[in-house]
């Protein structure tokens, strides 16, 4: 990291500046000037910040295929059932590329916020009035956010947290070797930035229609108190303080800030910046034309190429278990959501439920567009034992082939979205599946998620808030409840979704290992699926598209997933990112 950092010095002075909500994280770079002259005002710092903002933006910092590879959500690239995916197989290295670029981006983003603090930092007695005190406090709230954002996805990701501390702006080369720092200091280094942010960032910047969609908004993307208050509850979750987590979490809730909207804006262009969403990343495939898919300074990114099978590369798809259980995801037959008009006139139910529609595409589903087919069988071919595709993030809804863009896609990211604020508090209440006496409530607010997707409701009708929908009507213990989370709910609703969502879910709970032991153990079958094509007007039959349970005596070899997984997975090596090899080459100090 060191050498690349080195070159980061001057790319630090490349500061972007936003003018209108469709300049913001658009511009183009002004020319490089001197850092040691460049922070005398809060434009200055301003610009600074948009380029912290852009690189929130890069991809690399996600990694979400190579994160998604790492769970049991996937299988990477068509062809089964061979695969030399080194995150699939959890034989990945300190050399492997995923880890590498995920440091290098988390890295370049903390050097970025802490140019911008200690140009503050170095204006602050220039501030007279009021308003500059404002938003000087608000510029240094963004910049200790991001920073903050950074650590803890570094302390969550790599090395067991313990990771390299930098609350500073190096001046020279000896300043980059610095030494691993012990994972409980990085944890209170964070957690002062997030408290930082959390209390001195506006609780909005936008305003919303009735609907949830955000208004025209000047600020579209600007972090919020209820992101950073968000972030800190999941790192409380995630060192399984339960109680911290949940008065967080709570005071999101309590905040009337954030509401679940309909499902279907969540995952394309159409209804981005809703009022669901507490923090997303902004992508625009129209501006910047001249950048490449793959250039750091674009706004764009490829995420759809990596889902999609209608001109992308289709290197990621669900797996199998994702699509049984998606396709078994139990519908509120009384909910009018789910009932369907046929043309003539009879009724019936749909296909599958309105969370599973919009996250994956399958076969069957002929309640659904996708791409130029008027049913989803006719969008795409479904070959190579391939049975469903991730719907989200792709551009399914607007385009016949994502060919059409030059790779290019506009669809904001979403990293947290008020669904997993409700879960995370739920999980909070019953500890982690220890505390009966936080049933109850727990069920309150997973029901919630469900009700917005018209799913069949969890516990007794009788003391639910939702008491004329269905319910399973099952007396859950916090242990069952617990499993539910782990195993339906949250995979099912965030599945390919934010910062390694289920790669770190499966990790805290510890079972990443007899997860991918059962599954591997799992088997299914494919038979053919034949539908009258719209496209090519006359019946079609999808060879294998159709997905289905088996035996051990009837099941299809092709279909198999996790089984080399389950083999490789060491929790000493494989739960955490290493310190990739860019690092221990180049800092002697961390050798």
């Amino acid at each position: 990291m060191k050498i690349k950092i080195l070159k980061y010095l001057a790319a630090a002075s490349i500061l972007l500046s936003f003018s209108s909500c469709d300049d913001f994280l658009t511009e183009v770079n002004p020319n490089e000037i001197s850092t040691a002259s460049y922070w005398n005002n809060l434009s200055d710092c301003s610009k600074g910040l948009t380029a912290v903002y852009n690189q929130f933006r890069n991809p690399g910092l996600m990694s979400v295929a190579e994160e998604t590879k790492r769970t049991d959500l996937s299988f990477p690239g068509w062809g089964r059932p061979n695969t030399s995916d080194e995150y699939y197989l959890q034989i990945f290295t300190a050399s492997s590329s995923g880890a590498n670029n995920k440091w290098d981006n988390l890295y370049k983003g903390i050097f970025r916020a802490n140019e911008v603090i200690a140009g503050l930092n170095g204006i602050e007695s220039a501030m007279k009035t009021e308003a500059e005190l404002e938003e000087w406090t608000v510029q240094m709230g963004q910049a200790r956010f991001f920073r903050g954002l950074f650590y803890f996805y570094l302390h969550s990701s790599f090395n067991n947290g313990n990771v390299i501390l930098y609350d500073f702006v190096p001046e020279g080369e000896a300043d980059f070797n610095q030494p691993l720092t012990d994972a409980s200091v990085i944890r209170e280094f964070f957690t002062a930035d997030l408290e930082y942010a959390r209390k001195n960032l506006p609780e909005t910047w936008t305003t919303y229609s009735d609907s949830g969609a955000a208004d025209n908004d000047s600020n579209l993307g600007r972090v919020t108190s209820g992101a950073a208050t968000t972030v800190l509850g999941k790192s409380y979750l995630y060192a399984k303080d339960y109680t911290s987590a949940a008065l967080l979490f709570k005071e999101v809730i309590d905040g009337g800030n954030y509401q679940l909207v309909d499902v279907a804006d969540n995952f394309t262009t159409q209804g981005e910046w809703n009022q669901e969403s507490i923090l997303e990343i902004a992508y625009n495939a129209n501006t910047k034309v001249e950048e490449s898919e793959w250039s750091a300074e674009g706004t764009s990114n490829t995420y759809h190429m990596q889902f999609s099978p209608v001109g992308g590369w289709r290197s990621v798809y669900p797996s199998n278990w994702l699509l049984m259980a998606y396709m078994e995801d139990p519908m509120d037959p009384t909910d009018p959501r789910n009932i369907v008009t046929e043309e003539d006139g009879t009724e019936r139910l749909r296909v599958f439920s309105l969370r599973t529609s919009y996250s994956v595409a399958l076969v069957e589903d002929k309640d659904m567009t996708y791409y130029e087919g008027s049913v989803t069988a006719d969008g795409t071919a479904f070959n190579n034992s391939e049975c469903g595709y991730w719907r989200k993030m792709t551009n399914w809804d607007i385009l016949n082939t994502e060919k059409t863009t030059n790779q290019k896609s506009g669809i904001n990211f979403r990293v947290i979205r008020y669904a997993d604020v409700l879960l995370m508090y739920a999980e909070c209440l019953i500890k982690g599946g220890t505390n009966d006496g936080g049933v109850t409530e727990a069920l309150k607010y997973i029901n919630k998620v469900r009700y917005r997707s018209a799913l069949k409701l969890l516990g007794t009708s009788a003391s639910s808030e939702y008491s004329s929908s269905t319910h399973d009507e099952v007396s859950y213990t916090a242990q069952s409840l617990m499993d539910h989370l782990m195993y339906q709910e949250r995979p099912l609703e965030l599945s390919a979704e934010g910062y390694a969502i289920r790669q770190l879910d499966m990790r805290r709970w510890g079972i990443t290992k007899s997860r991918f032991e059962d599954l591997s153990n799992r088997y299914y079958k494919r038979t053919d699926y034949t539908f009258y094509s719209d496209i090519q007007n006359k019946e079609v039959t999808r060879w294998g598209g159709l997905l289905q349970h088996a035996t051990l005596e009837d099941y299809d070899y092709k279909s198999m997933d996790l089984v080399q997984a389950a083999k490789n997975y060491n929790e000493a090596k494989h739960s955490y990112w290493p310190i990739p090899t860019s690092e221990t080459t180049a800092n002697s100090e961390v050798n």
